[in-house]
């Protein structure tokens, strides 16, 4: 099978676990679930927005340099609160800790080279829209040399077969699974 790879890349990257719900340290997960790539597909192709699953991306592939961590400010689910304790005023502020991947690559194939043209004019984020991956170029690769790649690749799976990767948001939360993959040294030097 060739595929028509398109290769991303962006100085920072975070795919927070659908385990870390308000830890205080949390690192980015390195595998894309099904629900990203389905996210990623109908920001790319907005005509499928209506349909379900994942249509035109067949294989990706992640890698980056590093994990640095990053303090972030939040605030509690209600927003901002004021209250006064023992004469102190005080508020909901938390700081977190994120391990920030560094320089994520991120390679999407496609079957088509119509599809890889019109992603390859187009950025993406992982999850977060401040971490932007953008566009580098466009190539036509054997499977056998998409697998050559190094890097994190989550093939989908069910129950049998994977570990739960987390909850489908395009398909009613449903349980996720998948098989992790790893290719050659997916951090790069």
């Amino acid at each position: 099978m060739m595929y028509h790879i398109v290769k991303y890349s962006g100085q920072f990257g975070f795919i927070k676990p659908w385990t870390a719900v308000r830890d205080s340290e949390t690192f980015s997960q390195q595998f894309l679930t099904p629900s990203i790539v389905e996210g990623i597909e109908k920001k790319l192709f907005p005509e499928l927005l209506q349909e379900q699953g994942i249509k035109k991306i067949r294989r990706h592939r992640l890698n980056y340099q590093g994990i640095d961590i990053q303090q972030e400010k939040t605030w509690a689910k209600g927003g901002i609160s004021l209250y006064r304790d023992k004469g102190i005023w005080k508020s909901n502020l938390g700081i977190l800790n994120r391990g920030v991947m560094l320089n994520p690559v991120l390679f999407l194939a496609f079957e088509t080279g119509e599809d890889a043209q019109k992603a390859v004019k187009q950025s993406i984020c992982l999850c977060r829209n401040e971490d932007l991956l953008f566009p580098e170029y466009v190539e036509q690769i054997s499977g056998t040399d998409f697998d050559e790649i190094e890097g994190f690749e989550l093939h989908f799976t069910d129950d049998t077969t994977g570990f739960k990767v987390g909850y489908n948001r395009f398909d009613n939360a449903s349980e996720m699974y998948g098989e992790l993959k790893v290719y050659g040294l997916p951090v790069r030097q």
